[in-house]
């Protein structure tokens, strides 16, 4: 996105948070499937390859949750909190000038 349209909008903070949310969104996706996979196969070192990966995957969500939560963009025990943040960013885009 263009720096000045990044500033005029807001977004110039917005843009990490954008990222990292994107970045859990995708853990917690990889979590899951991972885990799924694990139930599913019968093979010793195939479960084995799929648990290092879901370990990977769980320190991932980890660090990100962690970086989200000391930024103040993500509230996981705080549902009111979360709830409100996620008011402001959909009333962020929604406001959004459209060019």
């Amino acid at each position: 996105m263009n720096s000045i349209i990044e500033y005029l909008t807001g977004l110039d903070v917005l843009t990490d948070q954008m990222i990292a949310t994107d970045l859990l969104i995708s853990a917690k996706s990889g979590i899951r499937n991972y885990a799924m996979a694990i139930t599913e196969t019968g093979h010793p070192e195939i479960k084995a390859i799929l648990a290092r990966h879901l370990d990977e995957a769980l320190d991932m969500h980890e660090m990100l949750s962690t970086y989200m939560t000391e930024k103040g963009w993500y509230n996981a025990w705080e549902p009111k909190e979360q709830m409100n943040l996620n008011l402001q960013n959909i009333n962020t885009a929604i406001n959004l000038p459209t060019l």
